[in-house]
């Protein structure tokens, strides 16, 4: 599988493209330092056992003046190390991103496929409904969600539930692309010889979505699940900017974009500046490697 992957079409492109090459090692190498980030990172940044005040404000690879300690990329007003914050934030942004694409992937998909494939006051309703929602920004249904959401929850596992509020409500922002997407690859599929075929055949209407329309329209998916993961990590941080997303004792990297914020004009500029690159690296990464893809699956771009 791995040899014939490596002599097809697709990768032959990859390796003489130079921007998809570059964006795919910059994401890589950002989510693999996430993931180990206890390995990586110097310090617990949030472990506040760890931390001290002294060093609270040190500027990048400059000794602090009272404990003559040196960090890569300073330290926050809390004295703790931003390369360890930047590195933890990440895992989290990126636990979130994955998390609510495969959510609004699965509900996207299978919406859509129960549209395309059945029609008739099924389709209506669903598309309807996808027409409503698309137009609103997704930002606000994510902030509508996620009120009614802790709103509903006890008070007691707000803070414990805030990380799956969050998914959840980014999640179910995002799902009509890939329903109007799936909706229209499948009203496509149906009517082939093949799918009509397994009709004869007496196959159920779920096993012939699930076994034949379903992988034949996975090249379009693909390219939205890879979009749409770069916007479900700025909705992310947008949420968390605002102040309804992350707890901070948790922060992803909105939250530390937020409080860096807070004193970009007393010269502390390395709070915001270091966070907000590598949000933009992340999202720029992604965004560029799903357009080469899209090029690359969509026969009438080429």
């Amino acid at each position: 599988m791995i040899r014939t992957f490596l002599e097809s079409d697709l990768y032959h492109n990859f390796k003489h493209t130079p921007v998809a090459v570059i964006s795919l090692g910059i994401f890589l190498l950002i989510a693999l330092m996430a993931i180990f980030a206890n390995i990586i990172a110097p310090h617990t940044p949030f472990e506040p056992s760890t931390l001290n005040l002294m060093n609270g404000f040190t500027p990048p690879m400059h000794p602090n003046d009272f404990t003559g300690d040196v960090f890569l990329m300073g330290t926050d007003n809390q004295g703790r190390d931003l390369f360890s914050t930047i590195l933890y934030g990440s895992r989290i942004s990126l636990f979130v991103g994955i998390m609510a694409v495969l959510l609004s992937m699965t509900l996207g998909v299978t919406l859509g496929l129960i549209a395309g494939f059945v029609g008739g006051w099924i389709d209506t309703l669903i598309m309807r409904f996808a027409d409503i929602q698309i137009t609103f920004p997704s930002i606000l249904i994510a902030m509508l969600i996620y009120g009614v959401a802790k709103g509903l929850l006890p008070p007691d596992m707000r803070y414990e539930m805030s990380i799956t509020v969050l998914i959840i409500s980014i999640g179910l922002s995002e799902w009509v692309p890939f329903a109007r997407t799936v909706r229209g690859s499948t009203l496509i599929e149906r009517e082939k010889e093949y799918v009509i075929s397994a009709k004869m055949l007496g196959l159920t209407p779920l096993q012939i979505m699930r076994r034949h329309i379903l992988p034949n329209i996975l090249s379009p998916v693909l390219v939205i699940a890879t979009i749409t993961f770069a916007l479900a990590i700025i909705t992310e941080a947008t949420l968390s900017f605002l102040g309804v997303g992350v707890p901070t004792t948790k922060p992803s990297l909105g939250t530390l974009i937020r409080i860096g914020q807070d004193f970009l004009f007393s010269g502390e500029w390395w709070i915001l500046l270091f966070p907000a690159v590598t949000l933009l690296m992340l999202a720029l990464s992604i965004n560029l490697f799903g357009d080469w893809l899209r090029d690359m699956l969509n026969p009438k771009l080429k």
